[in-house]
């Protein structure tokens, strides 16, 4: 039961009691009330003048306590009755504004501000509001989880990109170790090549020198011998004439050195492109990669991106949004937009697999059809049966089992058809008037592998 507001005043003041204390003969005060009175008077209290004898009374708690809760009761009650009424008019607001999402009164409703305003009484108002914070409400709640859930799960994302990384850099080095040994033994192959030349042109000219100094000798000893034969008598001269004739025209001139250099050109021209064409014998090149960060966690990829197969135990992959998560799918790492695209997948013994191409928008949360209203354009193999992904499928039949199948995409023609890739023989084609951009699709839960096949690099040389 509360008590009135009489009996919560100071006698003093006549105010509410702030910070009461109790004298002895049950009467209370403010405290700075009765200091004030003392200090002009003797220590007795104001009400029955009865005198007291400590300095310092206690306070009254309790009192204190029911004051303080009846002055915060009233500041409440002003500060409730201010929000019910108009700043402006001070009318008591009954109305919301639809347009200006705002409480007014009946004055408010009539000026200019808000006369061409529809507006709504405030007990309709306040249930509408409530309504759409609590749909607000929900949203936000439901964005605050997904936050919480990418939070969790961020550090197993620094580690996966981590891990990524590190992976990918050792592709990178393997691959580059392969390159740098194919140079290597080009380089030792070709150095080989002008050490052997040099060899075999010394191994000549050493053999040149012994013949040359044969020949000079032979020419030195004829030379003093005709000098021999001038100086001898004329009949003498004569008789050994022809003899002496002879020999001087029997004797060879030395053969020419013609191709005695190392054939430097051989070695040098070209060397760089030489060696570059050469190492294409050794490459692959592979116009459709997968893209890694789609792949459903069951699908095992090649550390060349190029063939894929399925396992039971899943990868731990983070949940990003390119990622299929529902189905055993993998788009190629291009988009295809225009022109004209070729690649050919080798199946083998592969028996449950689809091929093709898919949108860019197709679902990756959820398990959707592969049909051409969902956009697949597909070619599948399941249960010993070929079958065209068209509404509904088309079921197909076959000579014989292809072990290779081609995909052709001719985006601006709208056509995707697949063939055997051994006779080139037509299996099925889609038409399709596309209107946003194409993947190289990927499906299968076999554990034999899907291999995108290489291709040969050509290279054509231009000339002006």
């Amino acid at each position: 039961m509360s008590l009135p507001e009489e009996d919560l005043t100071c006698p003093v003041c006549c105010d509410i009691f702030t910070d009461p204390v109790l004298l002895s003969c049950s009467h209370s005060f403010c405290r700075i009330c009765l200091k004030r009175c003392w200090e002009t008077g003797m220590r007795e209290c104001p009400i029955c003048r009865k005198k007291v004898s400590k300095t310092c009374p206690p306070s009254n708690l309790a009192l204190k306590n029911v004051c303080e809760a009846v002055v915060e009761a009233k500041r409440k009650s002003i500060a409730v009755e201010d929000l019910n009424s108009c700043c402006l008019h001070g009318e008591k607001l009954k109305l919301f504004c639809l347009v200006d999402k705002q409480p007014i009164c009946v004055v408010c409703q009539s000026s200019k501000l808000h006369k061409t305003h529809d507006c709504s009484p405030i007990e309709e108002a306040v249930l509408d509001c409530k309504d759409e914070l609590s749909i607000s409400l929900k949203s936000l709640q439901d964005k605050l989880e997904e936050f919480k859930r990418i939070h969790r799960t961020s550090a197993d994302l620094f580690a996966y990109i981590k891990s990524q990384s590190e992976d990918a850099q050792k592709v990178i080095k393997s691959q580059f170790e392969e390159l740098h040994q194919i140079l290597k033994q080009e380089e030792c192959a070709r150095l080989a090549a002008v050490k052997k030349e040099e060899q075999e042109k010394i191994a000549r000219m050493k053999d040149k020198i012994k013949e040359l100094s044969a020949e000079v000798l032979c020419l030195t000893e004829t030379i003093a011998l005709i000098q021999q034969e001038l100086k001898e008598e004329d009949m003498l001269l004569l008789r050994n004439f022809k003899d002496t004739h002879d020999r001087s025209k029997s004797i060879p001139l030395g053969s020419d050195m013609m191709g005695a250099l190392v054939d430097v050109t051989k070695h040098l021209s070209n060397l760089k492109y030489r060696v570059w064409e050469k190492m294409l014998d050794h490459i692959d090149y592979t116009p459709v990669t997968l893209d890694p960060n789609t792949a459903h966690p069951c699908l095992i990829l090649s550390d060349d991106l190029t063939s894929l197969h399925y396992s039971r135990q899943a990868l731990s992959c983070p949940d990003n949004p390119e990622r299929f998560h529902m189905s055993a799918e993998v788009v190629g790492m291009s988009s295809l937009g225009s022109g004209s695209h070729h690649w050919t997948v080798e199946t083998e013994s592969n028996r449950d697999w689809l091929l093709g191409v898919a949108s860019l928008s197709v679902p990756r949360n959820c398990e959707v059809s592969a049909r051409p209203e969902n956009g697949f354009w597909t070619l599948c193999f399941r249960d010993g049966e070929f079958l065209a992904m068209a509404s509904p499928p088309v079921s197909l039949t076959l000579d014989k089992l292809p072990k290779q199948i081609k995909v052709e995409l001719d985006y601006n023609k709208g056509t995707v058809s697949f063939s055997d890739a051994v006779g080139d023989t037509l299996i099925y084609a889609f038409a399709h008037t596309f209107t946003e951009a194409l993947f190289p699709y990927f499906y299968t839960q076999s554990s034999h592998p899907l291999r995108i096949m290489p291709q040969k690099v050509l290279v054509t040389m231009l000339r002006h």
